[in-house]
């Protein structure tokens, strides 16, 4: 994630205002997430979307979640590769019998 992490800053790097409040910017998940809830459910569960709303494209959602996440990892000064090489460990180690393998 540290590409990921380094295009964003250069891009917020560009403008005077710089990195939202880390409050803000988890609003902004919220909403993000929201985007791409709202197309799973329309595309998966049982809300169906109104003939004259655009399908959204699920790669873009996701993508928005990434670019806000690493907005708010920038603006705090974390390391997300650290953070999901923790995670990973935990899936590996913790929850390695967790549930039923293949």
């Amino acid at each position: 994630m540290k590409d990921q992490q380094k295009q964003v800053d250069e891009w917020v790097s560009q403008y005077k205002m710089g990195y939202w409040q880390p409050l803000e910017i988890m609003a902004r998940l919220t909403e993000e997430t929201g985007e791409l809830a709202r197309e799973l459910n329309h595309r998966f569960g049982p809300k169906k979307k109104k003939a004259e709303e655009d399908t959204a494209d699920l790669e873009n959602e996701a993508a928005d979640i990434i670019f806000t996440l690493c907005c708010l990892a920038n603006s705090l000064n974390l390391d997300l590769d650290r953070g999901f090489k923790h995670a990973m460990d935990k899936c590996y180690g913790r929850d390695k019998d967790r549930f039923e393998k293949k």
